[in-house]
């Protein structure tokens, strides 16, 4: 029996105008490769328990239910796939997965694995929004879709981000060297994503450059592409340390 699962978001008042152009659907790429070595857990961190179900589960379940997606691939390390395939997308019955795709040395080279699987799978029309998201940011408001689409649509390529609130310091061999206009500074999340001709033309230059971006976007910039930015909220962490899963757990809470 296939579950039904509820979350509860408020509208991020930002973002709450209606795209006019009609939106293709997208595909989600979901890196999930990682070891999480800082949450220092004995199982990597994208499975710890958060309410009562896996991390991932909670991260898939965003993009299950939402009618703009239309396929799912989990990126995960080769030999959780398996495990992955039973514990999380049969047990919680997750239809739009199309399927696992094995991850690489770095973040960079597993999502290059997703869209490598993207074109096997027939999935790599040019125009495709593909968007890419933590598999370890399970509370992504959903609410936020359409906007990022439309930007991919308008734009060519997007990211979601939230204004930084602390002042930023620039730092050399421990001393302070620079402090930024914090005005212009905004704090990366994810999903970040472009169509697919954008995003494989970005990974290729990137690889032939030897380029290593700490993002999907900065790949993007790479190449020359601008990317939008949609405001997104700042509930959207990334659980990487016992204390992010324990914030996640309270706005969790909250939202029930």
């Amino acid at each position: 029996m296939r579950r039904t699962w509820s979350f509860f978001f408020r509208p991020c008042a930002t973002n709450t105008h209606t795209p006019q152009r009609r939106l293709m659907k997208a595909t989600v790429l979901i890196p999930a490769a990682g070891m999480g070595r800082r949450m220092g857990a004995s199982i990597n961190k994208q499975y710890l328990d958060l309410a009562g179900r896996p991390i991932l589960a909670h991260t898939l379940a965003l993009f299950e239910q939402h009618p703009l997606i239309d396929t799912i691939y989990p990126i995960i390390p080769r030999e959780e796939i398996s495990y992955c395939q039973q514990q999380i997308v049969e047990k919680y019955g997750f239809s739009k997965v199309r399927r696992i795709v094995p991850g690489g040395a770095e973040r960079q080279d597993s999502v290059r694995n997703g869209l490598q699987a993207l074109q096997e799978d027939g999935l790599d029309q040019p125009q495709r929004p593909v968007l890419i998201h933590d598999g370890v940011r399970p509370l992504f408001n959903p609410q936020l879709l359409p906007a990022v689409l439309d930007a991919i649509a308008a734009t060519g390529a997007c990211a979601v981000g939230v204004p930084v609130k602390d002042t930023i310091k620039q730092v050399d061999n421990g001393l302070i060297s620079a402090t930024p206009d914090r005005s212009r500074l905004w704090q990366a999340q994810t999903p970040q994503g472009a169509s697919y001709r954008l995003l494989a033309e970005a990974f290729a230059l990137a690889e032939a450059q030897g380029y290593l971006g700490t993002d999907d976007a900065s790949l993007l910039e790479l190449s020359g592409q601008p990317v939008a930015l949609v405001t997104g909220d700042y509930r959207n962490i990334k659980v990487t340390t016992p204390e992010d899963l324990l914030i996640a757990m309270a706005i969790l809470d909250s939202r029930s």
